[in-house]
């Protein structure tokens, strides 16, 4: 098991591939779509990257070791006057989608999840999950293992390039909808070490 400092944890002695991002205080960018103009804030999610290469295969490496990353999650007041609970957002559900970005097609199955966090001007703490239990197994990551041919049948390359697009959903205590995403680059090789 590859425990990643920071909340992100690779489980692989039982073939599992779970990625989870502890929310943490974060910097302020914005690239909403879907707010509801009528909520007094915005919900702003970024991320930093740590490690963007993540390798599929059995490894001692110790950059493996390393967080992947954090994701940064807070509300804007969208003018000076919203105060108190009135910045508060409840955050209820989230989706997590992929894109290729090395000119293949296949990507893991999206899904969405249930969660139930408050998120304020400070920040809040919050753990998702990035990919599904048993991601290696399915295309396009089981066919860098050797067994699979050891490359991507679309690209004929030994990697596998793709953004993770993470969309959060909730909702002002007003009831008023907010809504904002990340994406997040990632590499997955098998043998070839996490940098």
């Amino acid at each position: 098991m590859r425990n990643l400092r920071g909340g992100i944890m690779i489980t692989k002695n039982i073939k599992l591939f779970a990625v989870a991002l502890l929310v943490a205080v974060g910097s302020l960018s914005c690239s909403s779509e879907l707010t509801d103009n009528a909520a007094p804030v915005e919900l702003v999610v970024t991320h930093t990257a740590a490690i963007g290469v993540i390798d599929v295969g059995p490894t001692d490496d110790a950059d493996c070791e390393e967080e992947l990353g954090t994701i940064n999650m807070l509300t804007v007041p969208k003018n000076s006057t919203v105060t108190g609970p009135r910045v508060q957002v409840r955050v209820n559900r989230y989706r997590v989608s992929y894109r290729r970005t090395d000119g293949g097609t296949i990507v893991p199955p999206s899904f969405v999840r249930s969660i139930d966090t408050l998120v304020g001007p400070a920040g809040s703490s919050t753990v998702f999950r990035l990919f599904e239990l048993g991601v290696l197994n399915v295309a396009p990551l089981v066919s860098l293992q050797p067994t699979s041919g050891g490359r991507d049948p679309e690209t004929l390359r030994p990697f596998v390039r793709m953004e993770v697009i993470l969309e959060v959903f909730g909702e002002t205590l007003a009831g008023d909808n907010v809504y904002d995403s990340t994406t997040i680059p990632f590499e997955f090789c098998y043998g070839c070490g996490c940098s």
